[in-house]
């Protein structure tokens, strides 16, 4: 992939990034929740999608209840410790109402990329990561990012994933985007956050058919329309079974042996490209700005 785009440059820029979110990470991570509160993640877009994967691996790190949704879709009802919202602009409206509908006594935090932004401003407590900030409408790095922190936080070692992630950007993608029309991407546990992000760079960047389920339910009807012309994409452990029955309906099947967000980054080239060859700008995406704001 040559580094002809804004887009191209920041997912290329996510080894340099995503150190700094290690080294982020003792003092950030406690904003995403303390051991033992009850979290509920809220965010729009890929934020919604990253706060799902947090909420999985916050569980699964034994810190405590936690639950996500789309800010656009909250309403108070359940108790919580805090609410984490997360917005890269720090502008989003949905978020801003969010933050304005949490109940007195609950704690208000707020994951950024803008540190003077409305939801910072609005915020008890800020994580900021402007080091990812990024100028491109797509986002890739700024997400990636806050999981990264999230991961390390959680007690995760991720220095290997850092080892290995410059390399498999500077080798070519594994198939050629061009070659197929319909784009799928599965995951389980908290990839599945990360296949709805992945479908959405490919709906954002080349306006091109995506998908995204869990990994089991792809047999639960959506695999009725895979054919030649289909890409299947599986993220997080190899399931042979689930791969052969892909392969059976003449769909290409692909699962990189990656950590599942180098399998993200891969993605995000692959929206790129398939962009460039269908002779899109990923960094003028159709209809879209960098920050949703509601009038």
């Amino acid at each position: 992939m040559s580094i002809s785009t804004v887009t191209e440059r920041e997912i290329r820029s996510q080894p340099e990034v995503w150190a700094r979110a290690v080294a982020a990470a003792a003092e950030g991570a406690p904003v995403l929740g303390r051991p033992g509160e009850r979290v509920l993640l809220l965010g729009c877009g890929t934020s919604a999608f990253v706060a799902e994967s947090i909420a999985v691996l916050r569980e699964r790190a034994g810190q405590g209840e936690t639950d996500a949704t789309y800010a656009s879709e909250w309403t108070p009802g359940r108790t919580y410790d805090r609410v984490v919202v997360i917005s890269r602009s720090g502008t989003t409206s949905e978020v801003l109402e969010a933050l304005d509908r949490v109940p007195a006594g609950t704690v208000k935090a707020a994951v950024v990329g803008v540190a003077d932004s409305p939801v910072a401003a609005a915020a008890d407590e800020t994580l900021v990561l402007d080091f990812a900030d990024e100028m491109s409408v797509v986002q890739t790095r700024f997400p990636t990012s806050v999981l990264v922190l999230a991961r390390t936080g959680f007690g995760e070692d991720l220095q290997p994933v850092l080892d290995r992630v410059a390399d498999v950007l500077a080798a070519p993608l594994p198939v050629d985007p061009a070659k197929f029309d319909h784009f799928v991407f599965l995951g389980r546990s908290w990839t599945y956050g990360l296949a709805q992000e992945a479908a959405l760079k490919i709906r954002e960047a080349a306006q091109a058919w995506s998908e995204s389920y869990p990994a089991l339910d792809y047999r639960h009807g959506p695999v009725a329309v895979a054919g030649e012309s289909s890409l299947v994409i599986l993220f997080g452990d190899a399931d042979p079974a689930l791969t052969a029955d892909v392969v059976r309906t003449g769909a290409t099947a692909v699962h990189e042996d990656l950590d599942p967000l180098i399998q993200l980054v891969q993605a995000q080239r692959l929206a790129v490209e398939l962009a460039a060859s269908r002779g899109l700008d990923a960094d003028a995406p159709r209809h879209l700005t960098r920050s949703v704001v509601l009038g």
